[in-house]
């Protein structure tokens, strides 16, 4: 069983939220929320909130279609970070120029999912 989970037009830059992706992608769903709720990184609460929610979404997915749900077998099997839209601002500089500023934003997704059955 998979469910998925998307956070999108995020304001972190893509290269600090795949910093902090790369610390939980892989591991158990408990341990993954553990991790991420101690890093010191700023990206950590967004990425938490995420992961968060697909587990919520297994719950909501395995109570719809009847089956067992025990989210101590969940793990994240895939988690990534896109690129959304980057803002354009400027800021005055020395002598009439202009200096322009990026602010980026990203695109979180992850997938938890129950380890496969040998005979699936």
């Amino acid at each position: 069983m998979e469910a998925k989970a998307i956070a999108r037009h995020i304001r972190v830059t893509p290269m600090k939220a795949r910093r902090v992706v790369n610390l939980v992608r892989g591991k158990q769903t408990n341990e993954a929320l553990a991790i991420l709720k101690f890093a010191p990184q700023a990206a950590s609460e967004p990425v938490f909130k995420v992961v968060a929610s697909a587990v919520a979404n297994a719950r909501a997915a395995a109570d719809r279609e009847g089956v067992a749900f025990n989210e101590d077998e969940l793990f994240i099997s895939e988690a990534f970070v896109d690129e959304g839209p980057t803002m354009k601002r400027f800021q005055p500089r020395a002598q009439g120029r202009a200096y322009q500023i990026k602010k980026r934003t990203s695109h979180i997704t992850v997938v938890v999912a129950t380890p496969k059955k040998g005979g699936e």
